[in-house]
């Protein structure tokens, strides 16, 4: 073997600057190569002598070259995990913003959702407060009543107890509370003791009629009554209500009914007949129950109307009614007197009554229609006391087409101080030429005393904002709320999700074969279009009619939802998850479908377009309601097929006009309230 020697070597440094003075280490670096540059030189399997020195340097000098190689090597390695760990450390951070931004949310909606639920109790808390408050008014005048009819008290006395509750509503409420539990002579002398008076410019107003909700409730009264008469406490009027004791009443509904231990008589078929008292408290309205003692049958029937003795059965009641108010010492300011049942008081009052002390009192006629007038045989108004041989008479009661019969309600007509017509779109010029089933001759002769009143709702039940049946609230500048009542009522009917889909609400009392052809044609028609519909029977309906179950067959459709059983919280469910709620009229005396459709953000869109109302709107719009007059500028003149396209091509401006509908009111204590209260007044100063 050859062997190599520093001679031979080929001379060379990896450190070409370093000092060629440096004695130690001059002759120490005859060769420092590694094992690779070495094979490179072909030198692989040669041995090296070197010097013990340069052997360690060159140890030293190939351990840093294979740490740098290695270094190179395992570098970029390096920087690819501390990549991958960054990103993995900001995918995680950001998955960790997120929850916590979701759990933000979730923090923030259940703090607007129990401020939303404390707002809700204090309203329903002031609403108990005003309520409990009328309650205890209501009964204070109830327990006086007792006191008159059992002798405790005289008329005048009565009177002046009676002035007194009036004018000290709210304190003497509060003060008095306690006393209710006390028996007659220990309330008498607490009422006696109290002699704060103040003065009020609120009216006494007493309802003689045959229906108040939730007691007893058959058509339209029945609403009217309990609203009108809740709105016009909350205005500081005192409303008491007297109403037959019917077999069928729904007494559970009345606080604190109590049976006063005492009769008072009645005239009625040529003698004295003895009747009980009954009083209790609906609402906070004072209600005065009477029950005859000897024609006791007459409203032990299963139903309220319907009967062939319903004149006698309602002129008894009202002759009965009369008769309590004088022995009780009662001198309302408005004998509030409804349709034809009650319509016999205006004659009994001013040929009977007027002159036993209710000198002060006026009477006002409320008629919800005018198709059921009741005419009857002349003699038989001899029954509650009165001259059938004056009244029989064109300017009275004679009826202008049968003359040989009077008409119950034209004389409640001509006998009343104002006579106040429920209707939300006709106008009076409308009802006096066209809409009087015969009476135009008459409404024409009293057009003066005639005012039109639109109907209202209750707000303080309809109402989105702080209603309990919605998943959500919501209102005019915070809709989001209805979104989640759409959706829920999708998820609700198994219908697709999602609030770009377009419901239809229809909420129906009855549907005569004639409107369900066309209904038919108007469902199928947007059905197609994708549109869903929802159709629910009131409940003043216990059965569906063979025309009905016909319309549900033939309308099977996935876009078509039937709801047979009513359901109060589905009913709230619908009209404000619905984009449109579909009208038999506007005039919806009944269910009130388009006053609540507006409040809840839902437009109202009459079924039968060519059938309209409002045709001859123009020509009568001074003497129309301004209910009448807002519909008709806004839903009043679009039918469905519009209001889907608009809904779809124009969402921004239907979104307007829905929010500008929800901010207006139209419950009972806006413009029916106003226009009562305006009549009661024009009457005092009769």
């Amino acid at each position: 073997m050859e062997v190599l020697t520093p001679s031979s070597v080929p001379r060379f440094s990896l450190f070409p600057n370093y000092s060629s003075t440096n004695k130690k280490s001059r002759g120490t670096h005859l060769l420092h190569c590694s094992r690779d540059v070495g094979e490179r030189n072909g030198l692989s399997r040669a041995p090296i002598s070197v010097e013990l020195g340069s052997q360690i340097d060159a140890d030293v000098h190939q351990s840093r070259l294979k740490a740098t190689s290695s270094e190179k090597e395992e570098k970029p390695k390096d920087i690819w995990q501390l990549f991958k760990e960054a990103q993995q450390n900001i995918l995680y951070l950001n998955k960790q913003r997120l929850l916590a931004k979701e759990e933000l949310e979730r923090v923030s909606n259940e703090r607007d959702s129990l401020l939303d639920r404390l707002e809700k109790l204090e309203v329903k808390k002031e609403t108990k407060i005003r309520r409990d408050n009328f309650s205890i008014s209501s009964e204070l005048l109830l327990r006086i009543d007792s006191l008159v009819l059992t002798g405790m008290i005289g008329s005048k006395e009565a009177s002046d107890l009676r002035r007194l509750v009036m004018h000290s509503r709210g304190s003497l409420a509060n003060d008095l509370y306690d006393t209710l539990s006390m028996n007659d002579t220990e309330l008498l002398a607490e009422l006696r003791h109290v002699s704060q008076k103040s003065k009020t410019d609120g009216f006494h107003i007493i309802h003689i009629c045959t229906e108040m909700s939730p007691v007893v409730s058959v058509g339209s009264l029945a609403s009217y009554i309990t609203g009108l008469s809740c709105s016009l406490q909350r205005r500081g009027n005192i409303v008491e209500v007297i109403l037959p004791k019917y077999a069928c009443l729904r007494l559970d509904e009345v606080q604190g009914l109590r049976e006063i231990q005492a009769e008072f008589y009645s005239y009625y078929n040529g003698q004295l007949r003895g009747n009980r008292i009954w009083t209790g408290v609906v609402h906070g309205i004072g209600v005065t129950f009477i029950q005859p003692v000897y024609y006791s049958s007459l409203f032990s029937h299963e139903r309220i109307y319907g009967y062939p003795n319903d004149f006698e059965r309602f002129a008894y009641f009202s002759r009965a009614s009369l008769d309590y108010l004088i022995k009780s010492g009662k001198q309302p300011d408005v004998l509030h007197i409804h349709n034809w049942e009650t319509s016999i008081v205006g004659p009994l009052f001013w040929d009977v009554h007027v002159n036993q002390g209710l000198a002060g009192t006026r009477v006002l006629l409320t008629c919800q229609s005018f198709d059921s007038q009741c005419l009857e045989q002349p003699e038989k108004l001899a029954l509650c006391g009165l001259d059938p041989s004056t009244l029989h008479r064109p300017d009275r009661l004679q009826d202008n087409n049968k003359t040989h019969l009077v008409n119950i309600l034209k004389g409640g007509i001509v006998y009343s101080n104002k006579v106040i017509i429920m209707s939300s779109i006709q106008a009076k010029g409308q009802v006096i030429d066209a809409l009087g089933y015969g009476m135009e001759p008459t409404l024409a002769a009293h057009k003066q005393k005639l005012v039109i009143a639109p109907i209202g709702f209750e707000k303080s039940t309809w109402d989105p904002s702080k209603d309990n049946f919605l998943p959500q609230s919501y209102n005019a500048d915070n809709m989001l709320g209805k979104s989640v009542c759409k959706v829920t009522l999708q998820r609700h009917l198994d219908l697709p999700e999602g609030t770009s889909e377009i419901l239809v609400g229809c909420i129906y009392s009855d549907l005569s074969d004639f409107d369900l052809d066309k209904l038919k044609t108007l469902v199928w028609m947007a059905s197609r279009r994708g549109i869903k519909f929802i159709f629910m029977r009131s409940g003043q309906i216990p059965v569906l009619s063979g025309a009905l179950q016909l319309f549900q067959e033939e309308m099977q459709d996935e876009n078509v939802k039937f709801i047979d059983k009513y359901d109060e919280g589905l009913l709230h469910l619908i009209i404000s998850g619905s984009d449109i709620m579909l009208c038999q009229s506007y005039d919806d005396p009944l269910l009130q479908v388009p006053l609540k459709a507006l409040k809840y953000g839902s437009a109202p869109i009459r079924i039968y377009f060519s059938d309209s109302s409002l045709r001859h709107f123009g020509e009568h719009d001074n003497e129309s309601t301004n209910f009448a007059k807002f519909i008709n500028n806004t839903f009043g003149n679009i039918p469905l097929g519009q209001a889907i396209d608009e809904i779809k091509n124009n969402p921004s401006q239907w979104n307007r006009r829905i929010t500008d509908a929800m901010t207006k009111d139209f419950s009972w204590d806006a413009e029916c309230s106003d226009v009562h209260v305006s009549a009661y007044e024009s009457m005092k100063r009769l």
